[in-house]
C-alpha cells in the first residue's frame, strides 16, 4: 500500500490541525494484536472499533473502542448503558450500517453519522491510543482527549480485566 493515502480520518484530524501519527501495515492483518506487534507498540494501547446494537429499545447502533488485546463482555456494556442486551453486529451488519470493511471501522471516519460512540475505560491510562484510520492497513495514533471532543465518546467500563 502507498504511503501517500489519505483516510477520511486523516482528513478530518488535517483539517482540525490534530496531530497524529499513522501507522501502514499489511492489510491482511485484522487483529490488533498482530497490528501492535507489526508497527512495535503495546497491545493495550491499540483499540478495536466494534459495532454492536441494543436489542429491542432500538436507538444508534454503538461504536465501541476497547482494547484490542481485551475482549467485549456485553453484559457488562448492557448494565453501563442501563439496557437490557445488547449483540454485537454481525460482519455484514457492521459494514452495512458503516460503510467500512471490518477491520478497518474508525469512529472517525463516521463523524456525524448516528452512532453512539463508547470508549473503554483502559483508554484512561493513555495519553495517546493507536485506532484505526478507516480502512484496513492504516491505524492512527492520537490523543485520547482529541478522540473523545470528536467523536462525542462517553467512557464506559467495557471488559472485566
Amino acid at each position: 500500500m502507498a504511503k501517500a493515502t489519505r483516510t477520511m480520518a486523516m482528513r478530518l484530524l488535517d483539517s482540525r490541525k490534530i496531530p497524529y501519527t499513522p501507522y501502514y501495515f499489511p492489510d491482511t492483518i485484522h487483529n490488533a494484536e498482530e497490528v501492535a506487534a507489526t508497527i512495535g507498540v503495546n497491545p493495550s494501547q491499540v483499540f478495536k472499533t466494534l459495532v454492536a446494537l441494543r436489542e429491542r429499545e432500538g436507538g444508534h447502533p454503538l461504536l465501541v473502542i476497547i482494547p484490542g488485546n481485551l475482549q467485549l463482555d456485553l453484559r457488562l456494556l448492557a448494565h453501563e448503558l442501563g439496557t437490557k442486551s445488547i449483540r454485537m453486529a454481525t460482519h455484514a451488519e457492521a459494514e452495512k450500517l458503516t460503510g467500512l470493511k471490518v477491520g478497518g471501522i474508525s469512529a472517525l471516519a463516521l463523524i456525524n453519522r448516528p452512532f453512539d460512540v463508547l470508549l473503554d475505560e483502559h483508554a484512561r491510562n493513555f495519553e495517546h491510543i493507536v485506532i484505526s484510520a478507516g480502512q484496513r492497513g492504516i491505524n492512527l495514533q492520537l490523543a485520547v482527549s482529541e478522540l473523545v471532543q470528536l467523536t462525542n465518546a462517553r467512557f464506559v467500563k467495557t471488559t472485566e480485566k
